[in-house]
């Protein structure tokens, strides 16, 4: 049997060895999924619901070894894994309150003897293919209202976050989910091809564009659900009327968080000429203070790339946008002597034609630039083949909302940045993806419509 060998990404030193599935071990999987999956969808919503709510209680009872569990596997700062976990129980919590009348049936006509009704029914088998950066969010995104809806699922981690991966099933087992209808499939790409290549009846992706299009191409003649969440490169505007420093102060956190390692982290900031300098001095002050090091030490802020080669990723872009004409005013390189650090890095003097401001980073690095306009900075946020988020910094809501309007992204912001709502869709336009989770919306996506016609005689 081969084994899945996982690397603390801010020491280099190997925590542990797993064994991995492969493609009859995938099939298998399948199908004991596919015949325990029809008895969970007669099974009552209220019993469902039970097997969440422990899961639930299990998360907070045991919040700090999961938290350590993922800190160790991809270089997350102790703080921001504990924050994962304890912004996790709000999404748990709107699945639990919100799904009875997401999928209650719904009666549409009754008169004359004939009755109208809409039912959702289970997908059935869910294939769930799951990131690093967020694993608890996003693959609990997928896996709790699928459970909840009825299906069963398939859960393929990212292998580098494998072991938060078991820690998700492990938990949802022990609060009553039968085993074989949820599996947790350890691997690397090869595994998750294994999966694609089974008869499922949903594929949930979040990853990149350059996989997911694979995984569109392997499916799209199946006609079965797919949803990608293929990330961005976010975009915000900071307007003449908007106060320098605390723009500065939140753009900072929005555009290093986690490391910089989140699909809507900002990734572009453009700047007002009359504030630009104050702005990008405050901007700078803010990063400065961000503490480097140790994922473990509780007053670490950035911590390390979960994947060496983003290194290489993050360098070329500094290094293309200095040829280019930016200026570098803080950071820049690799952190000497600790794993995959790279240091918060600021850019001015940038422009389209780099790279930087074109290709997602996934790192903590950031473009600033100045524009002379609302005119400028709505076609420079537009000239991008993503969509995900994008924001306006203004005291002005009906400017802001006017702003906001033109841009093409799922989730726009209004003074406030790398933000999300369990009660709000996560979509995407363009190479940003296709499909949605969250929301009530996010429930039912893990359903059919099925349309009855009913004539009493």
């Amino acid at each position: 049997m081969r084994n899945l060998d996982i690397y603390n990404p801010a020491n280099g030193q190997k925590i542990a060895s797993l064994p991995a599935d492969d493609a009859a071990s995938v099939a298998a999987r399948y199908r004991l999924a596919r015949a325990a999956q029809p008895a969970w969808a007669t099974t009552p919503l209220a019993q469902r619901k039970a097997c969440i709510e422990r899961f639930r209680a299990a998360v907070v009872a045991q919040l700090n070894p999961l938290a350590t569990v993922m800190t160790h596997e991809t270089g997350k700062p102790i703080t921001m894994s504990r924050n994962e976990l304890n912004g996790l129980l709000g999404r748990i919590d709107f699945f639990l309150t919100e799904v009875e009348a997401s999928l209650r049936t719904q009666t549409v006509f009754n008169e004359g003897g004939m009755t109208e009704q809409i039912e959702l029914a289970p997908l059935g088998v869910v294939a769930n293919i799951s990131a690093w950066n967020y694993p608890w969010f996003v693959g609990c995104n997928v896996i709790l209202p699928a459970l909840l809806a009825g299906n069963a699922v398939l859960y393929k981690p990212s292998e580098f976050a494998a072991q938060t991966g078991l820690a998700i099933t492990r938990l949802l087992h022990e609060a009553g989910v039968p085993q074989d209808l949820m599996a947790c499939l350890m691997g690397a790409g090869d595994v998750g091809a294994a999966l694609l290549a089974q008869a499922v009846d949903g594929v949930f992706f979040t990853g990149s564009v350059a996989t997911g299009a694979k995984i569109a191409q392997a499916v799209g003649q199946r006609f079965i659900k797919l949803q990608l969440e293929l990330g961005g490169k976010d975009p915000t505007y900071v307007c003449d009327d908007a106060n320098p420093k605390t723009a500065a102060e939140s753009l900072a956190d929005g555009a290093m968080y986690n490391t910089g390692q989140s699909c809507c982290s900002v990734e572009r900031i453009y700047v007002h000429e009359k504030i630009h300098d104050a702005f990008v001095a405050a901007f700078v002050a803010t990063v400065k203070g961000f503490k480097a090091g140790d994922p473990m030490a509780d007053d670490t802020y950035i911590g390390a790339i979960t994947r060496r080669p983003q290194l290489d990723v993050l360098e070329r872009q500094v290094v293309d946008a200095l040829a280019k004409g930016a200026t570098l005013l803080t950071g820049g390189a690799r952190l000497p002597g600790f794993g995959n650090g790279f240091a918060p890095t600021v850019l001015s003097q940038v422009n389209h034609t780099m790279d930087l401001m074109r290709e997602e980073s996934f790192g903590p690095i950031i473009g600033i630039q100045s524009v002379s306009g609302d005119a400028q900075a709505i076609a420079l946020m537009n000239d991008t083949r993503y969509g995900l988020t994008a924001g306006v910094y203004t005291p002005d809501e009906n400017r802001a909302r006017q702003l906001l309007a033109q841009v093409n992204a799922g989730s726009v912001y209004w003074n406030c940045c790398d933000r999300v709502s369990p009660r709000l869709p996560w979509s995407g336009y363009g190479d940003s993806g296709m499909g949605l989770t969250l929301s009530t919306e996010g429930i039912k996506t893990f359903t059919r419509p099925k349309a009855w016609h009913l004539r009493k005689v």
